[in-house]
């Protein structure tokens, strides 16, 4: 048996030896266009740290600061039944979330519905009907023949929503292909709950939330030294916990400035003034050609929806320049297609096993049509690196500004998304750039640290959307039946046939 030899490594010495003077000198512009400094990664953390503090203002900014109303981090101790749902854009989940005796423990029992196309442009009363429908089916099947009283419900709605209440949600604007009349600066609830009403399904709506809250609270839930939940997906967002007395905008509340209250960042609007980011020429066209210019600055540049579209970007527009031999003479078309490859393309190449890289030649010219010598391989593996390596070292910038904002020297966050759990490298290049902008090379008496004493760290988060739902379901109901009801539009119906939350 031969074997393919060791895998390799994010780059290799001697790889460009026998490339072509073009091609090594493209490759010397995209890494001086898409490498970030130290220096740079620390300007931007600081730059973020101001926009993280101004959308808490009253003045706001690009980054909106959104208050979830979940109060408190999970005490570890919470019981009960709690119902979780996550809309998204292809499925709808149903989980049933047991919170037992033991500490930091759960049983979860789930359900998948497809979320039918035409839905997604039908009526409200339609798509209201429908998931009504799935809930109503699975409390049926695994509650056939029982009374049941109102089971509280945690509601992951990721869609831009505002909220007053943490039982309310005003849709700003649908997304994930949804374009249903009706819904749109409208609070979600009442029409979710008249559809539940008609068929008599026994649920109250006690937490609209977020994912990346439900990421922050549900790691928590496991390890009580997660400050942060991050997602690295498709899109970007952060949440953490901030003191009400830092948070302006809400002094009309004449909250404690000590009290808790989560914040979910929607931070991949940071620097939509384009005061910081290094941007190329590439995400200024992605900018430009989306179909919200000027929006979502900083996502566009590290979240996974768009890391296949700047790779394409590149390599049309190196096989457009004469002085550069790429693809000679033959037909791109196929990768003329804005948007026809995504970021799992780029994280293949990435793990490509082979020396001679022959698994990304055989996608290059299975998917897209095109032959590929041996420097245009090299060109393509280093550019992935770069795009790549570019979205982690930009992601660990925000992870830094929330942790140096609110003085955290030792901290968990937790992460979830496509990218972060899928994409070669990326948790281990986040690592590096948070020592870079932190200054963990060296301890206080100027001796090395050691391998695995980072003293914050990004780790694998805990399911926000079902977990997390109904944790916050259940601090929710806690904090209603203390008496504490700052944030939540109907108390006394979040508490009617609730039962105990403990």
């Amino acid at each position: 048996m031969v074997g393919v030899g060791p895998r390799r490594q994010p780059s290799r010495k001697g790889s460009t030896a026998d490339m072509p003077h073009d091609l090594l000198g493209e490759i010397k512009r995209l890494e001086d266009l898409f490498s970030v400094d130290t220096a740079k990664l620390k300007a931007i953390t600081e730059h973020f740290i101001s926009e993280l503090a101004k959308g808490l203002s009253k003045e706001g900014g690009s980054i909106p600061m959104n208050p979830t109303w979940c109060m408190s981090f999970p005490t570890g101790h919470e019981q009960g039944t709690f119902l979780a749902l996550d809309m998204g854009g292809t499925n709808l989940r149903v989980c049933e979330i047991i919170l037992p005796e033991e500490k930091g423990e759960f049983d979860i029992i789930q359900s998948k519905y497809r979320m039918p196309e035409e839905l997604k442009t039908g009526t409200a009363d339609e798509l209201w009907g429908y998931v009504a429908d799935c809930l109503q089916q699975f409390i049926e099947y695994h509650h056939e023949g029982e009374k049941l009283g109102n089971l509280p419900l945690g509601f992951t709605f990721s869609y831009p929503a505002s909220q007053d209440y943490i039982d309310n949600g005003v849709l700003q604007r649908w997304t994930k292909g949804f374009d249903i009349d009706g819904v749109e600066g409208e609070d979600v609830v009442p029409q979710f709950e008249a559809a539940l009403k008609e068929r008599g399904v026994p649920i109250k709506l006690t937490a609209l939330i977020n994912d990346t809250t439900g990421t922050l609270i549900a790691s928590n839930y496991t390890d009580d030294e997660m400050r942060v939940g991050c997602i690295f997906g498709t899109g970007c967002n952060a949440a953490y916990m901030e003191h009400a007395g830092e948070v302006p905008k809400l002094a009309h509340m004449n909250l404690p400035a000590d009290q808790e209250i989560a914040i979910n960042c929607e931070w991949g609007a940071f620097d939509n003034e384009h005061k910081i980011l290094p941007r190329t020429p590439y995400d200024v066209i992605i900018d430009k050609d989306s179909p919200r210019p000027g929006q979502q600055t900083f996502e566009k540049m590290i979240a996974g929806l768009y890391l296949g579209e700047i790779f394409r970007l590149v390599l049309v527009d190196l096989h457009s320049q004469p002085h550069v031999q790429i693809f000679p003479n033959q037909d791109i078309s196929a990768l003329q297609k804005p948007y026809s490859l995504d970021a799992s393309f780029l994280s293949d190449i990435e793990n490509d096993p082979f020396e001679n890289l022959q698994e990304t030649h055989d996608s290059f010219d299975s998917k897209l049509g095109i032959k590929t010598t041996k420097p245009e391989l090299e060109l393509i593996r280093r550019l992935t690196e770069l795009i790549g390596t570019r979205a982690a070292r930009l992601s660990a910038c925000g992870v830094a500004a929330i942790c140096k904002k609110k003085g955290y020297t030792t901290a968990h966050v937790g992460a979830d998304g496509s990218v972060f759990n899928k994409y070669p490298h990326f948790k281990a290049r986040g690592a590096q750039a948070l020592k870079e902008i932190l200054d963990w090379d060296k301890d206080r008496d100027g001796k090395k640290l050691g391998r695995g004493r980072d003293p914050i760290e990004i780790l694998p988060a805990e399911d926000g959307s079902g977990v997390g739902a109904a944790l916050i379901a259940a601090l929710t109901i806690k904090r209603v039946q203390q008496g504490h009801n700052v944030g939540v539009r109907d108390p006394a119906g979040i508490l009617a046939g609730c039962g105990p939350a403990k």
